[in-house]
């Protein structure tokens, strides 16, 4: 993570916008999300919605009932804050607080940890949400932005690139 970790996930979340997201999209997301985590043989679960409803759900050996909790606490604050929940938490550190202690919401409910990212459509806004728990919260993050940069990229999205200006996938 860069210097600036804030700065550094907004950019990434304007970058990784999407031309549509249908539901065959939300599948073949969540599929792409469970095939780089059984290459890394990665003990997670996976959440992926349309809208709010579920498309996709699964749960990796290794993985726990916990995880299934934290994917509902993540996924509730990337909802709330359309923003990545990593985003959020990063966020209230810069402020010298934590989500925790300054949000006033239920901490049973939210979780501002890493893990939960918004898929947003160009010219829509935001659509529904990836989620995987089961690892460091910088490493959920991380793979579920990884499958999300291959869909903007082309690899597996049938919407292809998103050709907005200034608009690129490291």
């Amino acid at each position: 993570m860069k210097a600036n970790p804030v700065a550094f996930l907004e950019g990434e979340q304007q970058r990784l916008v999407l031309r549509q997201f249908t539901y065959e999209d939300a599948w073949n997301l969540g599929m792409l999300l469970r095939e780089l985590a059984v290459a890394r043989n990665a003990p997670v679960a996976i959440d992926v919605r349309h809208g709010t409803r579920q498309v996709f759900r699964c749960a990796l050996p290794g993985s726990s009932a916990d995880n299934d909790a934290w994917i509902d606490r993540k996924r509730r604050v990337a909802e709330r804050y359309a923003a990545p929940s990593f985003l959020v938490g990063a966020r209230f550190r810069a402020k010298g607080t934590t989500f925790e202690e300054s949000s006033r919401l239920d901490p049973n409910s939210f979780a501002a940890h890493g893990g939960s990212y918004p898929v947003t459509v160009e010219g829509v806004g935001v659509v529904g949400t990836a989620t995987v728990s089961g690892l460091p919260q910088a490493e959920d993050h991380a793979l579920v932005a990884e499958a999300l940069t291959r869909l903007v990229g082309g690899l597996g999205h049938p919407g292809g690139p998103v050709n907005s200006p200034g608009h690129r996938v490291d």
